[in-house]
């Protein structure tokens, strides 16, 4: 659903009077992107580029949205996206902000999410694949279908494998329901662009192309913090540099996976200062309750090596 008539185009009654001015602050609030956008701040640290092709394309289809009013000729851009980078940078969370702004603009009825992957779309005998798309399509109408690991749909060394079959489903989808629904294809960048050149249509259906950096250590410090204070525990003074030291030494493992896995080095931190009290026994007070320490950060194998 476009804000304004098939095509972004504007309808008879939406025009306003040609020397009309309209109010574009007036606009923006009543939009309510400010709020969506300080969400997402609040919700990731960082990732700048990416919060900048954000408020890019929503002031792109605010002023849209005011041409169309006009009466000027408006050409929405495709709303189809990629987004590529390695895991734990953000990408699920920026895209269910994205379509709380495709909402809040009239361009998405629900604004949504709906993550998928692979098992959800792709059958296994004939006849399968085709329903198990189109049901997780009917889930996503009005909002946004998240594919995460999108190239796993594309196996050429399989010729029975039935991922094709749900890629032309989301083909013809992505071209019918363009009006109420966008498709974000979600994975590593190199695999999501030979995705792409297996099937030139895929390409030319996606219109947006964002690319998520890595965490650097300092704010993957401020999003260990920010998700200790979530749990109500905080870093005491040594801790915090032990963490900052546990980060130097992870980053450059290779199954290191950004914020998914400064979450789970939390989850264990806990379950150590769990035990370390627990052995201890006697009394505790809320500082006790609340405190990581350095030796529950230094208690990791990573320190190990």
């Amino acid at each position: 659903m476009r804000p304004s008539g098939p095509k972004g185009r504007a309808t008879r009654t939406d025009v306003v009077h040609d020397e009309a001015a309209l109010d574009l602050d007036a606009a923006y609030r009543e939009a309510g992107v400010d709020a969506v956008l300080a969400q997402l701040d609040d919700d990731l640290v960082g990732l700048v580029p990416v919060k900048t092709r954000v408020r890019e394309l929503a002031a792109l289809l605010l002023i849209d949205r005011l041409r169309s009013q006009l009466g000027l000729t408006t050409e929405p851009p495709t709303l189809h996206m990629s987004f590529t980078g390695n895991p734990g940078t953000g990408k699920t969370t920026v895209a269910l902000r994205m379509g709380a702004i495709l909402k809040q603009l009239g361009y998405l009825r629900r604004g949504h999410l709906v993550a998928v992957s692979r098992d959800d779309l792709v059958g296994e005998y004939v006849g399968h694949t085709a329903p198990k798309t189109k049901e997780a399509l009917r889930k996503a109408e009005g909002g946004v279908l998240f594919l995460d690991e999108a190239y796993s749909l594309h196996k050429p060394e399989n010729e029975r494998d039935y991922g094709s079959e749900a890629i032309e489903v989301l083909l013809a989808a992505m071209e019918e329901r363009r009006d109420d629904l966008v498709v974000v294809f979600a994975g590593y960048r190199d695999r999501i662009e030979r995705f792409f050149s297996s099937n030139p249509g895929l390409r030319s259906r996606v219109g947006l192309h964002v690319d998520f950096p890595d965490y650097n250590g300092d704010e993957l410090l401020a999003i260990a913090e920010r998700m200790l204070a979530t749990r109500g525990y905080r870093f005491d003074d040594e801790a915090r540099g032990a963490f900052a030291e546990y980060l130097g030494h992870r980053m450059h493992q290779p199954d290191f996976a950004n914020a998914r896995s400064v979450r789970n080095a939390i989850d264990r931190a806990r379950l150590r200062q769990a035990s370390r009290l627990v052995a201890r026994g006697g009394t505790v007070t809320r500082d006790d309750l609340t405190a990581i320490t350095a030796a529950d950060v230094r208690a990791s194998r990573v320190f190990a090596g």
